[in-house]
């Protein structure tokens, strides 16, 4: 008699940990990651708002920069209140649909960050390099294929994600070490060989990401040898202001999300907290910074804004 398969699936959920080692000051923790996420969502919608009334915004700049908003919003939204329930509620449980759902949106909005990081060093390089032909190279119906291709990459390369972790058995353990659905985190608690959906994962998300950042880093330094030429002194402090500012951005997100991506694959002896910590971070700090950097930092939006605020204030 053929032994019982004791791996069919079944609906006991998942429970997620948080920080292994640091679940006494999840409490405090959650004040700061709460903090940002309010900052998050109050720029990011701040944003969408003020494009979308301003007709003088309707440029590839700020088409692009609604675009990062819209991710933004739906990264963070799908990420904090679920961690923050875990931090202060202590609300561990989390069903499987429920767990395939929000990786989905982590990990296909992650890839649409990179994308709109992308489409808007594109946009810098032409406006900056060439300045003569920017209107005529994005125009209205290129940037709208631009932010098409960006989500339909992103959408069909993390869709079968959920896809294949759905048709895994589990058995024994459910707990998650982490602080929410991360596709490694959940694929180690398969009962059966996962080698290949992690080699998938990783190259994906490996191909992708340094795709991106490499011809971000191309697109700079064509900027900066641009701004270098310019005749003005002040013109050119403005500009490497302004670009320097963007490039911090892109910085912590690829230094963090590389190291969560490289750690799955050889980090071994990193200790999980400061894995999972820095993991949280390029789905935190990208959504709480790029309102500042993109939004305050923008001459146009910073007036309107102003604008704004005064004529209610009257």
């Amino acid at each position: 008699m053929p032994p019982l398969n004791t791996s069919c699936p079944s609906p006991v959920p998942f429970l997620l940990v948080g920080i292994p080692g640091l679940e006494h000051l999840h409490v405090w923790i959650g004040i700061p990651f709460c903090s940002m996420y309010v900052v998050a969502v109050v720029g990011n919608v701040t944003i969408l708002a003020v494009v979308r009334a301003e007709r003088s915004l309707h440029e590839p700049m700020f088409l692009f920069l609604c675009m990062l908003s819209a991710t933004d919003l739906v990264l963070s939204t799908a990420t904090l209140p679920r961690m923050l329930c875990l931090f202060w509620l202590g609300a561990r449980a989390i069903a499987l649909d429920a767990c395939l759902a929000q990786m989905f949106f982590i990990h296909s909005f992650t890839a649409l960050e990179s994308g709109f990081f992308l489409a808007m060093a594109v946009d810098r390089y032409v406006a900056i390099c060439h300045p003569l032909r920017h209107t005529t190279m994005l125009t209205p119906a290129r940037v709208a294929l631009m932010g098409v291709v960006v989500v339909v990459r992103g959408v069909a390369f993390f869709s079968p994600h959920p896809i294949l972790l759905k048709q895994l058995p589990y058995c024994g353990t459910r707990i998650i070490a982490h602080t929410y659905c991360e596709f490694m985190a959940v694929v180690k608690l398969a009962c059966v060989d996962t080698g290949a959906t992690k080699r998938y994962s990783l190259s994906m998300a490996t191909i992708i990401g340094s795709c991106d950042a490499v011809l971000i880093a191309v697109s700079y330094v064509f900027i900066l040898r641009s701004v270098f030429h310019l005749p003005s002194q002040e013109a050119r402090f403005k500009a490497l202001g302004t670009c320097g500012s963007h490039v911090c951005v892109i910085l912590v997100f690829y230094s963090t999300a590389g190291f969560s991506i490289f750690t799955h694959r050889f980090g071994k002896n990193i200790p999980a907290h400061i894995h999972i910590f820095i993991a949280n971070m390029y789905l935190l700090v990208p959504p709480f910074l790029n309102p500042i950097v993109y939004g305050v930092r923008t001459k146009k939006i910073r007036e309107l804004v102003l604008k704004t605020l005064m004529v209610k204030g009257v």
